[in-house]
């Protein structure tokens, strides 16, 4: 049996394990469909260590691979299904994959991408794709039995390339070749830490490919939690699939919480929700105001941690701390070091803002693969590494956010926040989505830009831009609300709520020198 399965496949053998669209995966059949996928994989001649990437979409067998790989020792790489051809082959080459798994909606990309490369097996998961093995028949040839001498295998993520090409991150001490029982260690406490009941049962609706999404998913699949999928998010299934499964836990991306919040009065009302213990939100900053609203409604289980591909889970707050503290994404974990720094390296007080650079006191550190300039970048000589976040700590150690370095706005020499102002616009009701940015200005150097997806109700026009900048001088310093407001009918996010907010700022500044 798979080490970490043996608990589940003995005592609940006939129980959901993986439930997504197309039928259901009970504990056993995951530990047997995982030990024959272990010794296939030991079969192409892989070693502890080696990489293999996963190219498909929510679905159960995406969850048997993570399984399969992370008992004998591979790193499995979560590929991003949105990727071009051209993005997918730099990352298998620059991975080090050593074989593709792809579903076949992604079969051409993957062929294109693939091509020519040195690959010990090319496997189409869900339906043929030309010069692809069968994923049925690759699982198959692996046989019976348990596999020997399992260790620790580990995702590779890789950063969503909103500022140029994606960049592979590693930690120190999540090497393979472990005992699996730091997996258990880890798991466990995570699932401590992130207020999972034990039984539960884990509802996905945002790509498994994100690491927040992996680790409110397989991490908790391996300590015996359920794991519910969807392929894509919709609002009114996923409080269908809540109630219908008895869904314990989520993690859900504020863009989420407003879709949610949309809906119809009639449809909110249908939901029960009892059964909801955690609803857990990051990867984007959430409105003060949407955050309330979901409390109000879901009762106080809406907690938030604040963290990265990079850093993973550096902070958290449950939302009867949250109320206290409004704003707040929480104090660290005991094992985070954090630290709010100003220009000069010298430490910021109480109130004031600065970078954001961390430390863990177990040792463990993060670093871009195959990328020492990059990883040096990222760090100070004492071994402190930065996202790029700016904040401040109040008096009780709690953390606000600011915004990110790059995105900050300097107008006349004052520092403007966007994440400030997007939290205001997006409660206006004509405000789908917002993204606030600098633009050149030949007096100020920079002026706020906000860029709107319209509700459906709303009807851009030059009144509702005027509106809006009203809305912001109602509660924002007048130099913080938009110059103008442009109107689009989609705004360029990620599955994972992240906005690729350089595809709008950039063409403002082309043929530039300076970019800010």
């Amino acid at each position: 049996m798979a080490e970490l399965l043996r608990p589940y496949a003995e005592s609940r053998p006939d129980e959901p394990a993986l439930t997504d669209e197309h039928g259901v995966t009970t504990w056993r059949d995951l530990d047997t469909r995982t030990d024959r996928l272990a010794n296939a994989l030991r079969g192409l001649g892989l070693a502890t260590g080696d990489a293999v990437a996963i190219h498909a979409g929510n679905r159960r067998e995406y969850f048997e691979l993570m399984c399969a790989a992370g008992h004998v020792g591979l790193r499995y790489v979560m590929v991003n299904w949105h990727w071009t051809a051209d993005e997918l082959r730099y990352v298998l080459t620059d991975s080090g994959a050593r074989a593709l798994f792809s579903e076949d909606a992604f079969g051409d990309v993957a062929r294109a991408a693939s091509e020519g490369l040195e690959l010990a097996a090319r496997v189409a998961v869900g339906g043929p794709v030309e010069g692809f093995a069968d994923y049925e028949a690759f699982l198959a040839s692996g046989g019976d039995g348990e596999p020997a001498g399992q260790v620790m295998g580990f995702p590779m993520f890789y950063t969503s390339g909103t500022t140029g090409r994606p960049k592979g991150v590693s930690r120190k001490l999540l090497g393979a070749g472990l005992p699996l029982d730091m997996v258990r260690l880890v798991g466990q406490t995570f699932a401590e830490t992130l207020l999972i009941p034990d039984p539960g049962r884990s509802l996905l609706v945002g790509p498994v490919y994100h690491s927040a999404q992996w680790l409110f998913s397989q991490l908790l699949l391996l300590m015996g939690r359920p794991v519910v999928m969807r392929r894509s998010f919709d609002p009114a299934e996923t409080l269908r699939l809540i109630d219908e499964h008895r869904i314990t836990n989520v993690h859900l991306v504020p863009t989420q919480f407003v879709r949610l919040l949309r809906l119809d009065e009639r449809r909110r009302a249908a939901f029960d929700g009892s059964s909801l213990r955690a609803v857990w939100h990051g990867a984007a900053p959430c409105p003060p105001a949407v955050k309330r609203q979901m409390i109000d409604w879901l009762g106080p289980v809406v907690h938030e941690y604040y963290g990265s591909t990079e850093a993973s889970v550096n902070t958290v707050i449950t939302a009867a701390e949250w109320l206290d503290k409004p704003g707040s994404v929480g104090r660290p974990l005991p094992l985070t070091e954090l630290h709010v720094l100003r220009e000069d390296g010298t430490s910021a007080a109480p109130g004031e803002r600065g970078q954001l650079w961390f430390r863990y006191t177990s040792g463990d550190d993060m670093e871009y693969w195959g990328d020492p300039a990059k990883t040096a970048a990222a760090h100070r000589a004492d071994g402190l590494f930065t996202t790029g976040d700016i904040g401040y700590l109040d008096e009780d150690g709690y953390l606000y956010l600011a915004d990110r370095a790059i995105d900050m706005i300097i107008s006349g020499g004052v520092n403007i926040y966007p994440a400030e102002v997007e939290g205001v616009l997006i409660t206006h009701p004509a405000v789908r989505d917002v993204a606030v940015f600098g633009i050149p200005d030949e007096e100020f150097g920079e002026q706020v830009k906000a860029v709107v997806e319209p509700s459906d109700e709303a009807v851009p026009s030059a009144g509702l831009a005027e509106e809006l900048i009203a809305h912001c001088r109602a509660s924002l310093a007048g130099y913080k609300a938009p110059k103008t407001v442009d109107f689009v009918p989609e705004l360029p996010r990620t599955p994972t709520g992240k906005l690729y907010k350089r595809l709008l700022r950039d063409p403002y500044w082309k043929d530039r020198e300076a970019k800010i």
